[in-house]
């Protein structure tokens, strides 16, 4: 076991950091934000002067800041991580960042004798806080294996999914559902508003049967994108959950037609459910 080093102590590094003060040979962190380091100090942390300094106390160091180039100098700026670090050592890339940096950064860190996992998050700041993130890692089997002890503690779903950049894709992907959601989200109360619908308490109500049907998410059970074949056990209940969605579609058109309120993320779902769930209509042979 070796010390563990953080970098970027904001909303989310922040509280994922400070699963890490426990730990046995010591975390090191940085921010430049000085005032962030400061209850690290206060439980025994070492706050460093730069991340070089933390690649020179850590083998395990996570970065969680802004975006691609923040990331890029903190890894290879003139006091980056690649500056200090030493052979062996493996650097997590939390931040979401373009598809392509992951492997960009692991490429120049392999020069170096270092490894580089992409692993974005996803939680939010309570499960940074509880430590039940979820992480979507890319990396080397031996990379990940590094990492699969400290990660325990910043989650209870470490998903290792593929080679160097397929965390980040995975995180891309993720985050579409949910800014997507977001906005039929928006549409959907535009909707209730106008039909005279109370929308804080429409509110409490789709949080509660999200938590009981798990939402959309609860439709993501294949492996492949294409039609299920008849013979796979969803295609009856996929297909009878486009059907109850379509005709639920068309009736929340219908009352958008009624109050005056554009529903285009309706017409877009009623086009697009059945693919979505992998039980497209036949086309007509005529």
């Amino acid at each position: 076991m070796s010390g563990v080093g953080f970098v970027g102590l904001g909303q989310i590094g922040g509280p994922m950091a400070a699963r890490w003060t426990s730990w046995p040979d010591g975390l090191t962190v940085f921010d430049v934000h000085a005032p962030a380091t400061e209850p690290f100090a206060e439980k025994g942390a070492h706050v460093a002067s730069s991340p070089a300094e933390v690649a020179a106390r850590a083998t395990v160091i996570s970065i969680m800041v802004r975006d691609d180039v923040q990331v890029t100098e903190v890894l290879t700026g003139t006091d980056g991580i690649l500056s200090a670090a030493r052979p062996g050592t493996v650097v997590a890339i939390h931040s979401t960042v373009e598809a392509d940096t992951p492997a960009r950064l692991a490429a120049l860190a392999a020069e170096h004798g270092v490894d580089v996992v992409d692993a974005p998050v996803s939680g939010g700041f309570m499960g940074a806080h509880a430590g039940t993130l979820a992480l979507m890692v890319g990396g080397s089997d031996e990379a990940v294996a590094k990492v699969q002890e400290p990660f325990a503690l910043l989650g209870t779903l470490v998903a290792h999914l593929g080679p160097i950049g397929a965390g980040t894709r995975a995180k891309l992907a993720r985050n579409l559902i949910t800014f997507a959601s977001m906005a039929a989200v928006g549409e959907a109360s535009r909707l209730a508003e106008a039909a005279g619908v109370d929308l804080a308490k429409l509110g409490e109500v789709v949080r509660h049967s999200d938590k009981v049907t798990g939402g959309a998410g609860s439709t993501m059970l294949r492996r492949t994108t294409g039609p299920l074949d008849p013979s796979d056990g969803l295609q009856p209940i996929f297909t009878h959950t486009r059907g109850l969605g379509e005709k639920d579609l068309q009736l929340a058109l219908a009352l958008g037609h009624e109050v005056g309120v554009e529903l285009p993320f309706a017409h877009l779902a009623l086009q697009q459910l059945g693919d979505a769930l992998g039980v497209p209509h036949t086309p007509d042979p005529t």
